[in-house]
Parts: C-alpha cells; structure tokens; sequence
C-alpha cells in the first residue's frame, strides 16, 4: 500500500467560508495561449526540482450538516480505503512517482449537477483533496475526485494557492483523446482538451461542476 505523509494541523471547530483572496488562473473558455504541450506525462521517476510549500488545511476532520452540505462531510482515517482511493486516483492521473504530503482531504455524498433521475447518479461520492509530491512541482495542488456507479475519476483541479470553491479557480476539461497533453500555469498535471469554469460553467457548458447542495463543503479549505 502506498505510504502517504499527512500533515493536518490540530483539531478545530469547523470553519466558515474564508475570505481570503483567491489566486486567478486566468483562463477563459478556450485553452490559454501560454499553455506547453508536451508528449506525454511525466515519468513516475522524473528527477524535478522541491515542490513549493504547502501549508496545511483548516484542521477540522469534520463538517456538520448544512444547506450547502447537505450529509456534512468528514476526513477518512489516513491508510483507509476510503483516503488511498482518492489519492490513488491522483497520483494515477499525475503520472507522478514518489510519497505524497496530504494537507487537507474531505468526503461528502450529495446530489448530481443538475440533479438527475437517474438511479445509479441521484448520489454522488466525492473527496476534496489538497496534497504535493516532494520533488515534483508540477504535481502539487487542490483536487476534486467523484465517484459514480460506473467509475470513480479525477473532475477538476486548483492551484495550491486557491481557497473554498471559487471560480475562475476551479477548472474541469471537455477530454479530448486526439488532444495533445497541455500544461496550464499553476495547475498540476497535463490534460488533454478544452479547459472550462468548473465553478461557473464555461465551454458549452452551462451549469456548475458542484450542485449548491455541497459546493459548501469546500468552505474552509
């Protein structure tokens, strides 16, 4: 089992939304001119220079429930299956080699965005996560990890430097297989296809990547 670094501060009553600036990515609903194609990911033992600081999340490891969280959320036990499954899914899509530090991770269950009638998508599992990878800068950041009857995947990533669940931080891609992989600035990881507002909608999409049922159990982080 991969071995992960936790670094979550003491424990704390629960947090409200911060009202700290957030950092821009500065994206529109087409790729960014000064986005860097490259080949193909990162081998897992690229030798990169130290990753940037990370300071760590808000300490709370839970969240009541609210009308922008509606089942509340927690944090899964470092080594759980429930923790490694999200990491897992990041690191897998990084293509990045090496022990992650995790600062912050989060579980909330909620609706689909729009709500759907069908069965196998009316709940969705999802983990907020915000880790680095000592020795690979590309890869350290904030994460979003769904889970659905059919899969579990990596939806949309921030730049480590973000807060809460903010637009134009939060970005999604429309995947493109025939797409070169594109690095963005401050995002990690190289994507493939049309970058869009994961907050706000963007690209010919026109409803928010997170229902406002649980768009709040970002709050704090």
């Amino acid at each position: 089992m991969r071995r992960t670094i936790w670094i979550f501060a003491a424990l704390l009553s629960l947090a409200g939304c911060t009202s700290d600036t957030s950092t821009s990515t500065g994206f529109t609903n087409a790729p960014a001119p000064s986005a860097t194609a490259i080949v193909s990911p990162l081998p897992r033992d690229a030798t990169l220079p130290p990753a940037a600081p990370m300071a760590p999340g808000s300490g709370a490891a839970s969240g009541a429930p609210d009308p922008t969280c509606v089942d509340g959320w927690s944090t899964p036990p470092p080594g759980s299956p429930l923790a490694d499954v999200a990491i897992d899914v990041i690191l897998d899509r990084l293509a990045v080699g090496g022990r992650p530090i995790v600062a912050d991770l989060r579980l909330f269950d909620g609706p689909e965005s729009p709500p759907s009638d069908k069965g196998y998508i009316s709940t969705i599992r999802r983990w907020y996560v915000k880790l680095a990878i000592p020795g690979a800068p590309g890869a350290e950041g904030r994460f979003l990890v769904e889970r659905r009857g059919f899969g579990t995947g990596l939806v949309a990533v921030a730049p480590l430097g973000t807060r809460g669940f903010r637009s134009p931080d939060w970005i999604g891609f429309q995947h493109d297989v025939s797409a070169p992989l594109r690095r963005y600035p401050d995002l990690p990881g190289a994507w493939r296809g049309v970058p869009y507002d994961f907050v706000a909608g963007g690209g010919g999409l026109t409803i928010p990547g997170l229902p406002d049922d649980v768009a709040g159990c970002l709050d704090g982080t």
